[in-house]
């Protein structure tokens, strides 16, 4: 079935498929982790319980996908020796150190706290219950920062030198964590995060709103992620708007391929809208475009000159058409949550948010739009990377482990099917749980930790001890 693939292109498609697995988890868990402390400290100020109701209801979403989002991360991290040793080899002084950051300051800390967040409300009082809560949080993004920082440094290294077997040797780890294009991925990933969460949480509002405008919590949550849809949107596309220009500035090619510019224009370059690249002929047939448009945006001025993929010699140039198609869908859906946004606060100003069936209708199906925008994003981010690892320093096909194509297409189609199976599992039960009422006492979740075999639980001890229980 993948007869014809070379071993690089079916180790790309592997990376390619398991990280598009994997990052979808970690963009729903940071998001979902901040709005849970968020409702956690809402009970605990006001004492409504609805807040509470819902908190009860997201977590236990979020430890499930939490725990896919876990087991898709440490199946991938494996490629990294199977399929990317020289990368490993070369790389790894820099990546090595920072991964284990990530693990040890930053997974521990959210997985140690996880149990008492879930279970311990009653069992540790809520002061500390809400501290665990925190952790989990900042866990969350604690970790993100340190794996957009590896993914940062491989697009703008930073801070290194290379040593006599030609590895990248830290030499400023200041530099290597702080790498130039490091805050402006972190601002506008977390952001993508709270995004998509936002998003989720406002489909399932909606969905239950469509069947009982009356639903306390859905109107809560419905009401929380819109505020969040329409103030968080504006700050991404501003975000992106930065993240672009650093880009523009240290990987211009990106820039040319998100662009469509397969020529330069020394004169002020036309903002491509849609259109189909053509690249064997180097142009873009049937575009719908801005004239000036590009330059104004990428330079602030209209005729100021945009050099084109022309500049660039062929074996240099990323692949346009992924890049050029993977932008536009992250922009259009970026616009869209604009628009949703701006519609929930002319509804809110209206005093008709909870009775605008259509704005209901349309949060249902914007509701998982944020997880295609993260991988649009993702897509546009990597696939513009090409053909580099570590970007103008080691090609793509100098990272390849020594492995024969049929290895990589066996472990390729072995993982197509495990992962739809069990993830497709996990992401019904998912849906099966957000189908129902927060106010549903039993989602599928036990309340408490599953007790070991021969463990006595403490209700029943309590009643052998102490008389009359």
């Amino acid at each position: 079935m993948l007869d014809g693939f070379s071993a690089e292109t079916l180790a790309r498609m592997q990376f390619a498929f398991t990280v598009s697995f994997h990052i979808i988890f970690p963009a729903f868990s940071i998001g979902l982790a901040s709005f849970l402390a968020v409702l956690n400290g809402m009970w605990l100020w006001t004492r409504d319980r609805t807040y509470l109701t819902l908190f009860d209801y997201w977590k236990k979403i979020f430890a499930v996908a939490f725990g896919m989002g876990v087991v898709s991360g440490i199946v991938m991290s494996y490629q990294f020796g199977t399929n990317w040793s020289v990368f490993s080899d070369k790389a790894g002084p820099v990546v090595g150190p920072l991964m284990a950051y990530e693990v040890l300051s930053a997974f521990f800390l959210e997985a140690g706290f996880l149990g008492i967040m879930l279970f311990g409300r009653d069992r540790v009082g809520e002061k500390l219950h809400m501290f665990a809560t925190g952790m989990v949080a900042f866990g969350t993004l604690l970790s993100a920062t340190w794996i957009l920082s590896v993914n940062s440094w491989m697009h703008t290294p930073a801070g290194y030198s290379v040593n006599d077997v030609g590895q990248f040797a830290p030499e400023d780890w200041w530099a290597i964590v702080f790498n130039p294009s490091f805050p402006y991925r972190l601002i506008h990933m977390v952001l993508a995060a709270y995004l998509t969460t936002a998003l989720v949480v406002g489909g399932v509002g909606a969905i239950h709103l469509l069947r009982d405008r009356t639903d306390p919590e859905a109107r809560r949550m419905f009401s929380m992620a819109m505020w969040m849809a329409a103030l968080v949107t504006p700050l991404q596309i501003f975000a992106g708007d930065l993240h672009g220009l650093n880009t523009l500035e240290y990987q211009p090619a990106k820039v040319m391929a998100m662009e469509g510019h397969y020529v330069s224009y020394p004169d002020g370059a036309p903002l491509i809208l849609f259109g189909i690249p053509n690249p064997d002929e180097k142009r873009i047939d049937y575009a719908v475009q801005i004239p000036y448009a590009s330059s104004l945006i990428l330079k602030h001025r209209l005729d100021a000159p945009l050099d084109g993929l022309d500049t660039i010699p062929d074996d240099e140039e990323p692949p346009l058409a992924i890049v050029f198609y993977s932008f536009r869908i992250m922009v259009g859906l970026g616009f869209a949550m604009l628009g949703l946004g701006g519609w929930s606060l002319w509804a809110r100003w209206r005093g008709q948010l909870f009775e605008t069936r259509w704005l209901h209708r349309a949060a249902v199906l914007m509701g998982p739009t944020g997880f295609v925008a993260v991988l649009a994003g993702w897509i546009t981010t990597e696939v513009g990377r090409q053909p580099y690892t570590v970007y103008g320093l080691l090609r793509t096909g100098d990272s390849l482990a020594p492995i024969d194509a049929p290895a990589v297409a066996a472990s390729l189609i072995a993982f197509i099917i495990v992962y739809f199976f069990i993830f497709g599992a996990g992401t019904f039960y998912i849906l099966r749980m957000m189908n129902k009422r927060p106010a549903t006492p039993k989602l599928g979740l036990r309340d408490g930790p599953i007790r070991t075999a021969g463990v006595t639980p403490a209700s029943q001890i309590e009643r052998d001890v102490v008389p009359g229980k």
